[in-house]
Parts: structure tokens; sequence; C-alpha cells
């Protein structure tokens, strides 16, 4: 077989041979006019992966005749980016012409991306950042400021067979063959909408084949992926199995088989963002009113990730993880809001009780807003007892305190200022 992959060898070279993106490099569109002006900004490529980010970062530089430096911000850091800076201002007249590519920008710790900002700022470099994960989210404010985001969409089926048909014609080792797509609803299913999988798979597929004739259908794809699909796809089912499984082993308090699901999380490349993201809603969901200590550690863990990065971020979400596992639970909150939801949903908008309403000026005091309204802290329990809800809903119970002794405590309270008009 080649020893370059077939994904490489039909990487598109210019921006006419470049698939998909129309809303941005078709013709007259705002990408393609920044390329061929040579005004090239520096940008943030966000979307899922194998749409072409890194090979529109390439045909740009290329296209612009700029040096081209790439940088993975898995295996690269603070050290890797200095060194490409310092080389672009040794080139003297390239420099402010040279692209830095980094792949995978959200790994990059807020120190890491804190180091690329003096550059970007200053003009020495032209930073493109491809990221699967929303840059609000994973890109630090002050860099963001100084990128536009482009919004790279999935490819069609339609492209996706286009795709195909392109490297079995043009391919020099699979044009040497006799390749026909049968059925294409397996390698749908394989690609999960990746150009380079998709690749992948039909290279595998040929290697496996015998003959020059060759027919892939369902039966064939299946037969031959079953045994080489990743165990830990970051987009696939066993991606959302496994996060499953560890939130689920958290709310079941078995914090081994919680830090067991985090280091398979963890050892299958997983974003450890992603990962502190769902510990803060699982702190809320699960925990709750419980022990209200766990949002905050869950909430500090994912300050820490952001700063501190990886591999030493492994140590705080396995704290956390642990903590998380060992609290009493409750999802009383996660009830309670729901259940309002649903009745919002029910009642729609119910007129606010005239004594609760803003009497901003005389018109609306006239009008009886505010009239009857008791300041709770000048009552003997500091609460009042007074109607809140609105008329057609009084006394709904939306919040039903758990069965822990943080809650208990919460249950007695409340007992105490509205006696029985709540189902406690």
């Amino acid at each position: 077989m080649h020893e370059v992959p077939l994904a490489e060898r039909m990487r598109p070279k210019t921006l006419g041979d470049y698939l998909g993106q129309g809303h941005l490099v078709g013709e007259d569109q705002v990408l393609r006019r920044s390329v061929e002006g040579g005004n090239v900004p520096s940008m943030i490529l966000w979307g899922p992966p194998g749409v072409g980010k890194t090979t529109l970062a390439k045909i740009i530089a290329a296209q612009s005749g700029r040096p081209f430096h790439e940088l993975s911000a898995v295996q690269s850091g603070v050290k890797e980016v200095r060194e490409i800076i310092a080389s672009v201002k040794r080139s003297g007249m390239f420099a402010g012409r040279a692209i830095l590519f980094i792949d995978e920008i959200h790994r990059f710790s807020k120190s890491q991306q804190d180091s690329l900002l003096g550059a970007v700022e200053q003009g020495l470099v032209t930073l493109i950042g491809a990221t699967t994960e929303n840059p609000s989210f994973e890109v630090i404010p002050a860099l963001i400021s100084r990128c536009q985001v482009y919004v790279l969409k999935s490819f069609s089926e339609e492209q996706l067979k286009l795709i195909v048909t392109r490297a079995i014609q043009q391919d020099e080792v699979l044009s040497m063959r006799s390749i026909e797509v049968a059925e294409w609803e397996a390698l749908f299913r394989a690609s999960g909408g990746d150009a380079r999988r998709l690749l992948n798979a039909v290279e595998l597929l040929v290697g496996l084949s015998e003959g020059d004739q060759v027919v892939i259908d369902n039966a064939a794809v299946k037969s031959a992926l079953q045994s080489t699909t990743v165990r830990f796809d970051k987009k696939g089912d066993t991606h959302y199995d496994i996060a499953s499984a560890l939130i689920k082993s958290i709310r079941g308090s078995d914090p081994n088989a919680a830090v067991y699901y985090l280091a398979r999380m963890l050892a299958g490349g997983e974003d450890p963002k992603f990962i502190a993201r769902r510990l803060v809603i699982s702190a809320a969901e699960d925990i709750g009113l419980a022990n209200p200590t766990a949002l905050v550690m869950a909430n500090e863990t994912f300050a820490a990730i952001e700063r501190i990065g990886m591999p030493e971020g492994r140590i705080v979400l396995s704290q956390c993880v642990i903590y998380l596992a060992t609290s009493p639970k409750s999802n009383a909150a996660y009830a309670a809001i729901n259940q309002a939801m649903r009745a919002v949903e029910a009642t729609g908008d119910l007129p606010v009780p005239l004594h609760l309403r803003n009497a901003s000026n005389q018109f609306m005091k006239d009008q009886g807003y505010g009239k009857g309204y008791q300041y709770d802290h000048e009552s003997e329990q500091g609460a009042s007892g007074q109607e809140f809800l609105p008329q057609g809903i009084e006394g709904s119970s939306f919040y039903l305190p758990g069965a822990n002794s943080k809650e208990a405590g919460i249950r007695a309270a409340m007992k105490a200022v509205w006696k029985d008009k709540y189902n406690f």
C-alpha cells in the first residue's frame, strides 16, 4: 500500500479544488476575497472533524504566498510557540506575513494562549487556529477579539460521495483498480461526516480486496471496520457512552468506577474542559443542595484546568470526581426547575400579583402596584408568609427538599414559615 495515506494524497491544493464551505470560499465570499486580495486576517476556523480546517489553512498560506508554520496544541506548548515567533522575527522581510497554524487550539491552556497574544497584536504572525469546540468557551477573550471566527459546516452526503468519487477516479493508486461503491449507508455511518475517516475507510477496504475488481457495500464496510474501530471516538457513540458512565458512577456514589471512566476518557484524548463542564452539571443536578460546596469544587476544577492544562490537570479532575462521587446526593433543585418549567408551559404568562409589582412612578402606584407588599425583613422570622405565586397556581410545590441532612434543615425552616401551605 502507498506510504502516504489516501486522505493526504487527495488533499486539495487550491480554493478551486476545495470542496464545501461555499459560504466562506465560494465566488465573491468573504474569506475568498480576503485571500485573493492578500489581506488575510488572524482567524479561528471552527467546525467538526474532517471538514477541511487544516487544508483550508494550507491553501490560504499557499495562495497568499506566505510562510507557513504548523503546530498541534496536543503536542506543543509555550516553548514551541516562542521558537516560531523568534524565527519569524529573524526572517526580517517576511515578518508580519508568516502564518502560524495551530490545530486543536482549544487544547491550549490560558497561559499557552496568552503566549500568542503579543505576536498577534503586533502583527508578527497571522494566526489561524482550528477547533472542534465552541471558541467562545475555549479561546480566551483577548485572543478571540483579535481574530475573525469562521464556522465550517459538515459535508452533505452528496459532497461525501463526490470526495470518494474523486479519489477513485483521480488517485494514482485507486485509479488503477476498478472500484464501485454499491451501497453508501455504512460508509457514511463509519465516517461520521469526517472526510478523512471516510477516505481512510475506503483505502482500508480497497487494501483488503484482492484482484482489480472492488465492490464496496454495507456488508464489506461492517466486516472490515468492526475490528478496526477506535474504542474511544470523541465524536462517536463510545464517547457519549463513557461520558454517561462517568456521570452515572458519580450519581451512584461509586468513586472507583467514576475515576476509572475518567481515566478512560483522558487516555482516549478527551478534552479535559469537556469533562470539567460535565462535572459542573453533575454537581448541580445530582448533588445540589445536599452539598452546595460540590458546585464550588466543580467550578474551581474547571478554572484550574483552564489555568494549568494537562497532564497535571488529571490530578485536579480526579480529586473533583472522587469528591462528587462521595458526596450526599439530591436532585431536588433539578426536579424543581423542570417542574416549574412545565407549569410555565401549561399556564403561560400569568399576571404577577399587584403587591409584587415594581411601582416605579406615581401612575403605577395609583394602579395598585406594590400595594400591600410586606417587607419580609421586618417580620419576626424574617419571612412574612405573604403570597408570591400568581393567582391560579397558589400553593404549587416545585421544590421538595431531599432526604439528606442538609435539606432536612431546609425542610424544617420552610415548614416554620409556610406551615401546611406547601407539600413537604
